[in-house]
């Protein structure tokens, strides 16, 4: 039986199999915040009871978003087994579903709504699960974009998307989602006015890795490149993705 401490390593490492790298146990640990030695013994219970996979060495695998840590290395890599990645799908679906309830019902601001899901999501029922999302209006993405799988686990990811930090000045794009792991990131953006579907145009791009100079709106800010990384843009299309788009500053 999964405990709670297993189900956020799967869940981890499903986040992290959609960055095109090779997924090894650096990486994860580096993900988690805890030591290699407790990966590795996390990973043989899970591997153990046929969730994940553990072997290699294989390549890193580059990619349209493959620009995270552990890419390029030959290296033993993690993957999830058919039951994990089951298991993982049902821990992030519910996730986002109570993101979207807390933020769009309740009027949480990103960074709260983040931690309460984090909770949720192990104790949520099939039952309410499905009463959620029906109440909800089966929601596409949760508040910050990223896309909710359905009842059988499927994703629409949305077709393509780039960093912030790549644009070029004077482009223009939407903001699809904003990396959701560092909670105070999240309410920092928000309170920018940083959101999923708002419109946004790189004015300046500073040289020898200096900041860009960001206009949404009639506003314009300058946002470090570590921080433009984690917004994630496409072209612009038409809205309605996810339902409203709330859970910046509570309203």
């Amino acid at each position: 039986m999964l405990t709670e401490k297993m189900e956020e390593y799967l869940e981890a490492l499903f986040k992290l199999s959609r960055e095109d790298c090779a997924l090894t146990p650096t990486r994860l640990s580096e993900y988690l915040k805890v030591t290699p030695p407790t990966v590795l013994d996390m990973l043989r219970r899970l591997e153990a009871e046929g969730y994940v996979r553990y072997a290699g060495p294989e390549a890193g695998r580059g990619g349209a978003r493959g620009k995270g840590k552990g890419c390029g290395k030959a290296r033993r890599v993690i993957t999830l087994t058919p039951k994990g990645e089951r298991a993982a799908r049902t821990l992030v679906r519910r996730h986002r579903l109570s993101e979207r309830f807390l933020t769009d019902v309740l009027g949480l601001d990103w960074e709260t709504a983040h931690r309460e899901a984090c909770r949720l999501e192990h104790v949520i029922s099939p039952e309410v699960e499905e009463k959620l999302a029906a109440m909800l209006g089966n929601p596409g993405t949760c508040p910050h974009g990223y896309p909710i799988p359905d009842e059988n686990g499927r994703i629409d990811d949305q077709g393509e998307i780039k960093p912030l930090c790549d644009f070029l000045p004077r482009e223009k794009g939407c903001i699809d989602r904003v990396e959701e792991e560092e909670p105070q990131l999240l309410q920092y953006l928000a309170t920018l006015g940083l959101l999923p579907d708002v419109d946004v145009e790189v004015r300046e791009v500073a040289p020898f890795g200096g900041p860009l100079l960001v206009k949404i709106g009639d506003a314009q800010y300058a946002l470090g490149r570590e921080v433009a990384s984690k917004i994630w843009t496409r072209k612009r299309r038409g809205r309605g993705r996810g339902g409203p788009r709330m859970g910046g500053p509570s309203r």
